[in-house]
């Protein structure tokens, strides 16, 4: 065994593995609003305002997170009909709303079904998600959908 192999397991069984950022003076997973009195903390111990992630962490974690989102995007019946644009719009949305805020978007949807490209930008446009959330993001995939380039 190795100094490593020996402090993995120490580190492993002192820190525990925590799959939610939490606070680790109080242990309680940390929800929006909440008041932090130690330091942020996920995984084994890693205090993420202290060291955060780094680069190839993150990219990482977006492989994960890209991969889970292709599945569940994958779900809707009428994706694969969409060119590669739009596949990535909806994934897009799916990445950032989930698959059951994108399945809200009834009129999208139904533009999408009858390859009405414009109605179902316009649909992507009259929402909270275009208005209020992320404006910017909202006009830039909406005009993907209605172009498909």
């Amino acid at each position: 065994m190795t100094l490593r192999d020996l402090l993995e397991a120490e580190l492993k069984a002192a820190e525990g593995l925590r799959l939610m950022v939490y606070d680790d003076a109080t242990s309680s997973i940390l929800k929006p609003g909440k008041v932090i009195h130690g330091h942020p903390t996920i995984g084994y111990g890693r205090a993420l305002d202290r060291k955060g992630i780094t680069p190839a962490e993150a990219q990482i974690l977006l492989d994960n997170d890209i991969d889970e989102t292709m599945n569940g995007a994958a779900t809707f019946p009428w994706m694969g009909k969409l060119n590669l644009v739009r596949q990535m719009v909806i994934c897009s949305m799916v990445f950032q709303m989930g698959v059951n805020g994108v399945a809200g978007f009834h009129d999208m949807i139904d533009a999408i079904e009858r390859g009405d490209w414009e109605k179902a930008s316009e649909a992507m446009l009259d929402s909270d998600w275009a208005r209020i959330e992320t404006p910017a993001r909202a006009h830039r995939l909406a005009e993907k959908m209605k172009a498909g380039v």
